[in-house]
């Protein structure tokens, strides 16, 4: 697939703002403009809650909550959390599950960029780090996608170095029975947006590819290519940084309508 254009928004994008970013990015690639774009950003603290969502998941101390048109149940956004939104055309026959079970691969592939084992858990979707005791596990990343004449939106969020506070007042994801984490808890350290951004954005560019190529993902991040984060793509904190001449750094309103 062509290469993406990486949309990184600094600061915080108001949800809103961010949805009607991707209705725009959606509509060019609709359109044949684009071949995609991958948006890259934190939100203020704001609750969402997709289709499945059900009145027992809802905020216990009556805080607002944004409906929207993705999958999945309630969740929370904020500072420290990476949102990305993939808007892409998926390769014909339309396999949505397939898609999914790809951005899993990028959250797991992402996270082991930064030093943290996450894994699949049976029936539930996203990315979780097993406890030590392995009894259980406690979900740092999470997915929740649109899908419309075979272009998507929404897309994953990945808690980066978030405070937990929020998700205390809801059901995250509809799942009473296992915690949430970031992963500057997980990797001991303090682990930044930026850092796990330039680990995301070629770990999606190489699941569409393989979408498109029939050759699934197994482990794109680990693999050798010029999109990959080297040691020549690090900052001088050590930290991956995205490639320039690849990513547009954008507020809202420059991004034509």
């Amino acid at each position: 697939m062509p290469e993406l254009e990486i949309v990184r928004v600094p600061g915080l994008l108001a949800y809103d703002e961010g949805l009607a970013l991707q209705q725009r990015l959606r509509a060019d690639v609709l359109a044949g403009r684009s071949p995609g774009a991958l948006v890259l950003c934190e939100h203020p603290s704001v609750y969402t809650a997709g289709r499945r969502t059900e009145a027992g998941d809802l905020p216990t101390d009556g805080s607002p909550v944004v409906e929207v048109d993705r999958g999945g149940r309630i969740t929370w956004h904020g500072p420290g959390q990476l949102v990305a939104y993939p808007i892409v055309r998926l390769a014909m026959p339309l396999d949505v599950v397939a898609w999914v079970r790809d951005l899993e691969q990028v959250l797991i592939d992402a996270v082991a960029g930064v030093g943290v084992t996450a894994e699949r858990v049976e029936g539930r979707s996203g990315a979780w780090v097993p406890r030590p005791d392995r009894a259980n596990h406690d979900k740092v990343g999470a997915i929740g996608l649109h899908v419309a004449e075979g272009v998507t939106s929404h897309g994953i969020a990945l808690n980066c170095a978030n405070a937990l506070d929020a998700y205390a007042a809801i059901v995250p994801c509809g799942i009473a029975d296992a915690g949430v984490t970031t992963l500057s808890r997980a990797a001991g350290r303090h682990v930044t947006v930026d850092e796990v951004a330039a680990l995301v954005a070629p770990v999606v560019q190489a699941a569409l590819d393989g979408m498109h190529t029939g050759h699934r993902i197994a482990a794109a991040s680990r693999t050798t290519s010029p999109d990959h984060p080297t040691s020549a793509d690090r900052s001088a904190g050590g930290e991956p940084r995205l490639q320039a001449g690849r990513v547009r750094t954008t507020h809202l309103q420059e991004v034509p309508a």
